[in-house]
């Protein structure tokens, strides 16, 4: 028995003792390592959960504002048939208004009144009653066709368009000259066709 206690106090069995510790150390450390990659992986995670989050957020916000704003609601950015049919019709109207012959005064009288409406039909007979008598006389004649046409917007009901128009003008027995013009145009859908209810020189 004293020799048992003796051995146990040996240096040798201190070394024993010494050389198991680390053994445990290092299986502790291992451990606290293998928690602080889960608890790293847990982070990563989690930021990689709020970032997906995040841009489904935004994407659900972009598309939001995509229907909301007023651009969403400008048919000149989103309906190219609406925004061809309204360039069509207004640049015809403007064809036939702003052009005529001195055999022809009346047929565009009658086209300013099917084709103007409110005050765009109050300035066009202002103007046109003053030069009705110089057609005839002078024998006077003006073509006017559409270059371009800009939808600047457009819904359902009204259009604001930017014309842009080529005008050639003779006078009986002289040389035809020909002159640009360019039109801030509005207007609005009535009985399915669209009428010109204001115009303004650029």
């Amino acid at each position: 028995m004293t020799t048992s206690t003796r051995d146990a106090d040996t240096p040798a069995a201190h070394t024993a003792k010494t050389e198991a510790n680390p053994a445990a150390d290092a299986g502790r450390n291992q451990c606290l390592q293998l928690r602080g990659r889960l608890a790293a992986s847990r982070v990563v995670l989690a930021a990689a959960l709020a970032v997906a989050v995040l841009a489904g957020g935004l994407m659900l916000f972009g598309a939001y504002r995509l229907t909301s704003d007023e651009s969403a609601q400008n048919h000149a950015l989103t309906d190219r048939e609406a925004t061809e049919e309204v360039s069509g019709e207004v640049g015809d109207a403007l064809a036939k208004v702003f052009s005529y012959t001195p055999d022809g005064v009346r047929a565009t009288e009658l086209d300013a009144r099917r084709l103007l409406r409110g005050e765009a039909a109050t300035q066009y007979r202002r103007l046109y009653g003053q030069l009705r008598k110089r057609v005839t006389e002078q024998k006077l004649t003006l073509t006017t066709r559409v270059v371009h046409t800009g939808v600047v917007s457009l819904d359902d009901h009204r259009a604001r368009l930017l014309v842009f128009l080529d005008q050639t003008s003779t006078r009986d027995g002289d040389q035809p000259s020909t002159a640009a013009a360019q039109l801030a145009v509005t207007a609005e859908r009535r009985g399915g066709e669209w009428r010109i209810v204001r115009l303004a020189a650029r």
